[in-house]
């Protein structure tokens, strides 16, 4: 803590207590939060789960409601006294925009209040140029808001933007120039977009808002606290901690796909390298050249089953790489699962999921507390769907800093 010349604390370092508006902007998301998991919440459930009083409750209810957040759905009936009545989010309540933009591709997605799509935009290039992608996102955004009515475009609730940390870096792996990957070092993205749309720009690493994703929309709420890992161009991770997402120190929490992992040479002698260089679709570009494939061409059109070998091989080495992850993130902190998502279709990702398990299997465990390896659930889109979740966090879900912001 640092201290003044008088021996007070430093006002940017003093703790800081909450008003009335901060104690109803947090009650206010954790109904919404509520609703949003388990949906077709009475209020009189709503009441119970919170610890609210049913007129505080009632309160809440009316307020979001009133902004068009909350629906109410048909009474329950059956039962003896007044029927219940379910409440749900609105979809036309709020609508988000998520950017994500990788080394290969770039996708926008418009989404409504409950998570849905309701269109999307993707394009591919060999190497991420960042005037090319602004002007793509430009035009995606113009033929997505034409779409919207006047009324639903007032309920922009912000843009998302996924982009992975340090994306000037890899410039060898990607072949990219570096005078395109130097453009990423010297930009402020947020403020590029936010000049592009108008919009308040939300920037978070790839990865951590796939794993908000699935947190939110997905699987994650399986589990109290996961580690997720995303196998993109590179492997990327997110963290999930007492139910809340967890971005890190600089927003880099599991920074997975740097991680020491063993590998062995062809001479049998054994070394360490990163996780990407064995679980990362990259790898699998090196071992498609290889062969003469052209991994251009292959992931225009994926047809993962024609393969063969060359993905039976790559899927061996992924799940060694990850297991050795997992394992070593478990010893650390005592997750309750490990959520496994990427680029590529369903069927490889079951394979890839139940190789990983055998593999942990093979490691000597003692220690460690059970822990569960799942699929994740939203495959290819999770960085994009991710990027379109963070305005909603922003602005309507449950946070654990939300009783600090707003007023002094």
């Amino acid at each position: 803590m640092g201290f003044d010349p008088d021996g007070n604390a430093a006002a940017s370092e003093k703790s800081r207590g909450t008003n009335i508006l901060g104690v109803r902007a947090y009650n206010e998301r954790l109904v919404l939060s509520l609703v949003r998991r388990f949906g077709n919440l009475p209020k009189a459930e709503i009441a119970r789960l919170t610890g609210l009083s049913a007129q505080t409750v009632s309160v809440i209810v009316k307020a979001l409601e009133a902004d068009g957040l909350l629906l109410r759905m048909a009474p329950n009936r059956g039962r003896i006294g007044q029927p219940s009545v379910p409440l749900n989010l609105n979809p036309e309540g709020a609508f988000s925009f998520g950017l994500k933009i990788g080394r290969r591709s770039a996708s926008l997605m418009m989404m409504d209040f409950i998570g849905t799509a309701r269109g999307q935009i993707s394009c591919s290039y060999p190497y991420p140029d960042l005037k090319d992608i602004l002007a793509f996102a430009g035009t995606a955004i113009a033929t997505l808001t034409g779409k919207l009515t006047k009324a639903q475009k007032s309920r922009i609730a912000g843009l998302g933007a996924a982009v992975p940390f340090e994306l000037w870096n890899w410039g060898r792996e990607t072949g990219a120039p570096a005078a395109s990957l130097e453009a990423w070092r010297t930009c402020n993205l947020q403020a590029e977009l936010e000049h592009l749309c108008g919009w308040p720009v939300f920037v978070s690493n790839d990865a951590t808002a796939a794993c908000g994703a699935e947190l939110t929309f997905g699987k994650g709420h399986a589990f109290q606290d996961f580690v997720y890992i995303f196998i993109g161009y590179f492997a990327g991770g997110g963290l999930v901690l007492g139910g809340n997402l967890y971005p890190g120190r600089q927003g880099n929490a599991a920074a997975l796909g740097s991680m020491p992992v063993p590998e062995r040479s062809g001479e049998g002698k054994s070394g360490t390298g990163q996780l990407i260089a064995q679980a990362s679709l990259h790898r699998l570009e090196q071992r498609l050249a290889a062969n003469n494939i052209d991994p251009a061409g292959f992931f225009k059109a994926p047809q993962w089953d024609r393969l063969g070998s060359i993905l039976d091989d790559w899927l061996i080495e992924a799940a060694s790489g990850l297991a050795h992850a997992i394992v070593a993130a478990m010893s650390v902190i005592d997750f309750g699962g490990a959520i496994i998502d990427g680029g590529f279709s369903g069927e490889v990702r079951a394979r890839l999921v139940a190789l990983t398990r055998e593999k942990v299997m093979a490691y000597d465990l003692q220690g460690l507390s059970p822990f569960e390896i799942i699929e994740g659930s939203a495959g290819a889109n999770a960085r994009t769907a991710g990027a379109a979740s963070l305005p909603f966090f922003s602005r309507f879900l449950l946070d654990r800093d939300v009783l600090f912001k707003g007023e002094a």
